[in-house]
């Protein structure tokens, strides 16, 4: 069987990621999706170990002194982390799967999957960032000032990986990913 492959997404809060991800996801029904752990809220619509693994701080933080994720960050004050065993026996059943990850997380899937894709999804400006941030309705202007600040890091990271793709227009920037994909997985 061959060994499967991994696409890693990464964005700043309000890139489009998750937009580009379901469309790729749609397109692409027979790859997997790689359900993160996290110890934040449940948003309304959301279901345990669909959307994420939902864990308290204390049985995260259990987890991570038991080396069970390949990966772990905070971001806006909330762990998230990808389980290694459940990657790994995907991957090992010849899987396409496809993450959605920090910046930080992206870097250490490489360090330990050098084959990985990784994608960075980046918003035209962070003017328009903040615009579309400011649509959602669910910033404050605190957590939106938090965001924009981790955008800027966030951005300053983008050459490190694959590839980027500005997104601007959705269909355009899935049609980008798309041809990254193919030439990635071509070879």
């Amino acid at each position: 069987m061959n060994k499967g492959r991994l696409i890693v997404f990464a964005a700043p809060a309000g890139g489009g990621k998750t937009t580009i991800i379901k469309e790729i996801r749609r397109l692409h029904p027979e790859w997997g999706f790689s359900v993160s752990a996290t110890t934040r809220p449940m948003r309304q619509g959301e279901r345990d170990g669909e959307d994420y693994y939902f864990l308290s701080k204390e049985e995260f933080e259990r987890r991570v002194t038991q080396g069970l994720f390949l990966e772990h960050e905070e971001v806006h004050g909330n762990l998230y982390g990808t389980l290694r065993d459940v990657t790994a026996n995907r991957i090992a059943n010849g899987e396409t799967l496809i993450l959605d990850l920090d910046v930080k997380g992206a870097a250490s899937i490489k360090r330990i999957f050098p084959d990985a894709l990784t994608i960075f999804i980046r918003p035209p400006s962070l003017e328009i960032l903040e615009q579309r941030l400011r649509a959602r309705g669910s910033e404050t202007e605190e957590t939106l000032r938090k965001r924009l600040s981790r955008a800027q890091m966030e951005m300053s990271r983008a050459p490190d990986f694959d590839c980027v793709v500005v997104n601007d227009e959705i269909p355009r920037a899935v049609a980008e990913v798309e041809s990254h994909i193919s030439k990635q997985f071509a070879s």
